[in-house]
């Protein structure tokens, strides 16, 4: 058992070491040139925002339209804290103060809401986003009101993004593998079952809640530090709508999916700008046709197995016996 996991642990760290170094050599041959570079930063920071979106609705089973807020949260401590400590551990510090905030206004906020379901949670969760969104437009005096806060410090690069890109998505999974991820999908199948067998349910979905409120936050500061210029417009409705898209589109349940899913909206939205007049259409009509084909999303509820490496071993195994 320890040797499939060391196995399994080699095969990831080649997976990431190559997925990097290729995207580094391709920024460095000015291949990805600096427009494309701003599509890399979207995809990454909207597969922090979804796959922690699907922690909470995916794996919980637990309906959420306040991600965007979350999201503000880390965008707004972020860019305070980087605006007057324009260095390199002030940016360090505001993502990891940003995601600690987020994270905290995510378990206050759920200890109250996540005992509603359904629906009503989800209205719940957004009347949450948009108040802390009146919050921010309001607070001339720190955030400039609707003006929004500009001239942030820019320093997010591809190392930056891939490192919090990569963490997020190897916490998340190893927290659904755990006793803690198991009970949480226990809570999605069934909450009253779960709860006869002895899962606090309330204490789960509140842990979920505050882990995805987490990495939402990292998200929101990465987007402050990556363009520069912040409002509370850019974090409405309209926001969390695109993630929970994002979600469904690539299953929910699956982490592979959501990966998949923010690279290929974000390379259509990308291309459908050159139809700048009718480029929401065609992005809706798109998404239309993909649910009707396939509801279950891209990946349903499966994930990407690294088994390819196992072929790949025998093929060269094969190979190498011949000689």
């Amino acid at each position: 058992m320890n040797g499939i996991l060391k196995r399994n642990w080699v095969k990831g760290l080649i997976s990431l070491i190559l997925t990097f170094g290729i995207i580094q050599l391709l920024i460095s041959l000015d291949i990805i040139n600096v427009y494309l570079q701003s599509t890399l930063a979207t995809i990454c920071i909207n597969i922090i925002l979804a796959v922690s979106l699907n922690l909470i609705t995916g794996f919980t089973g637990q309906f959420s339209l306040g991600h965007a807020g979350f999201m503000s949260i880390g965008a707004y401590v972020c860019a305070l804290i980087t605006l007057n400590n324009r260095t390199l551990p002030g940016f360090i510090l505001g993502v990891f103060a940003g995601a600690v905030m987020a994270a905290i206004v995510g378990f206050l906020v759920g200890l109250p809401t996540l005992r509603l379901r359904g629906d009503y949670l989800a209205i719940a969760t957004l009347g949450m986003a948009e108040i802390i969104r009146i919050v921010f437009t309001n607070l001339d005096s720190i955030t400039n009101g609707p003006a929004g806060l500009q001239d942030i410090p820019q320093f997010t690069n591809w190392p930056w993004l891939f490192l919090y890109t990569a963490g997020t998505i190897i916490i998340i999974s190893n927290f659904i593998n755990s006793s803690h991820g198991r009970a949480c999908i226990s809570i999605r199948e069934d909450e009253i079952a779960s709860e006869a067998m002895g899962v606090n349910s309330t204490r789960y979905k509140v842990t979920a809640f505050t882990i995805g409120a987490f990495f939402a936050g990292i998200a929101g500061a990465l987007y402050a530090s990556t363009f520069n210029f912040i409002n509370p417009k850019i974090f409405g409705f309209s926001r969390s709508i695109n993630i929970l898209v994002i979600v469904v589109l690539g299953g929910l349940g699956s982490i592979s999916g959501s990966v998949i899913a923010a690279i290929v909206l974000e390379i259509i939205n990308t291309y459908l700008q050159a139809f700048a007049n009718i480029q929401m259409i065609l992005y809706s009509l798109l998404l239309i046709v993909i649910m009707i084909f396939r509801p279950q999303g891209l990946m349903g509820s499966k994930e990407i197995s690294l088994s390819v490496f196992d072929k790949l071993s025998g093929i060269f195994a094969a190979k190498k016996g011949r000689v």
